[in-house]
């Protein structure tokens, strides 16, 4: 493990080596194995509670994740649902994060702003995804901790607005009191040394990290993922203002082609959007239906490797960043000795 080379809000705050984080990859991706890794290598992730339809599976990760972490601080990516019981689903899986010690939680979806009593209660850190700038003094307003910015180069959902998460990464710390962290095709040293100089106290990634060996999902879709040059999504379900950015498969092209016949009924869409489906692709290989999310960084995974030595080549790219814009500063003798 390469040696802290930063400290920022988030690495102070969340008490890591690195300012680097990885959310929550599709339904039950980010298990406890996976982001015990991303612990152990200086980061920090986070466990999907949606991941598992029974509450006992996902406690046995939190226990998995403590176990190979040896008591470390860990997180727990919390969708907090729209519909009906959206919010008590998980205020019931609350108790689990307090007898685990999780430190973190990712918040998204619906806004956070009736669990976070209980998770303050409980000094929980809460870092709320937001897509976009407009939704930052929310995120103050309500308590969060920090607010993690996602622009639409972001695999999964990057929101209705579709802005740049170089322009939403540069805007965000300028008005915002509490820490920000760039989302949204991130993958590199460069880029990360760039959020820092926006003013993020660190990155966050999501494909670029679906090549990690510790993730389960099978082996022929992380050979497709560093196969693939970052042109290979969709984003779908625009009509439904609940834009997803996903790979190009059979299920993707399903839901354009209901979006062009204008159809708002969400059951047409539930067969290509049931994560029953998406969890079968992840395990068979077969990413031919489901949704997969699926984000431009992919360009950056160019090989199958641990976590570890992702983070490390990520450090090291940002250290040849840092050395790069040194060399390229004019010496303030010179300037003085041309005026």
């Amino acid at each position: 493990m390469r040696p802290q080379v930063f400290e920022t809000s988030i690495t102070t705050l969340l008490g890591i080596r690195h300012p680097l984080l990885c959310g929550g990859l599709g339904p039950g991706v980010s298990d406890g194995r996976y982001v015990a890794a991303t612990v152990n290598a200086g980061g920090m992730g986070f466990i999907v509670s949606t991941g598992y339809d029974d509450p006992d599976r996902f406690e046995e990760e939190l226990k998995i994740c403590r176990q190979l972490t040896g008591g470390k601080q860990f997180g727990v990516n919390l969708y907090i649902s729209r519909f009906a019981g959206g919010v008590e689903r998980v205020l019931d899986l609350l108790h689990l994060l307090d007898q685990y010690g999780v430190a973190c939680v990712e918040t998204a979806g619906a806004s956070p702003e009736p669990i976070i009593p209980a998770l303050k209660e409980m000094r929980i850190k809460v870092l709320h995804k937001v897509p976009a700038v407009r939704y930052v003094p929310t995120a103050v307003r309500i308590g969060a901790d920090a607010v993690i910015v996602v622009g639409a180069d972001c695999g999964g959902h990057p929101g209705v607005y579709q802005i740049s998460s170089i322009v939403q990464a540069t805007r965000a710390p300028e008005i915002a009191s509490i820490p920000v962290v760039a989302a949204g095709g991130f993958g590199t040293g460069r880029q990360l040394v760039a959020a820092l100089s926006m003013g993020c106290g660190a990155m966050l990634m999501g494909s670029r990290m679906m090549v990690a060996e510790e993730l389960w999902v099978h082996e022929d879709y992380k050979r497709r993922v560093v196969a693939g040059d970052g042109t290979e999504s969709q984003v779908v379900k625009k009509l439904l203002r609940d834009h997803h950015r996903v790979l190009d498969n059979d299920s993707a092209k399903a839901i354009l082609a209901l979006e062009d016949d204008k159809v708002t009924d969400f059951e047409a869409y539930r067969p290509h959007i049931n994560g029953a489906v998406t969890r079968h692709a992840y395990r068979s290989g077969d990413v031919s239906k489901g949704m997969i999310d699926y984000g431009p960084a992919v360009v950056f995974a160019d090989k199958i490797k641990p976590v570890e030595a992702i983070f490390d080549e990520i450090v090291d790219d940002a250290v040849m960043a840092m050395a790069r814009l040194a060399s390229l500063q004019v010496p303030q003798d010179a300037v003085e000795a041309k005026q």
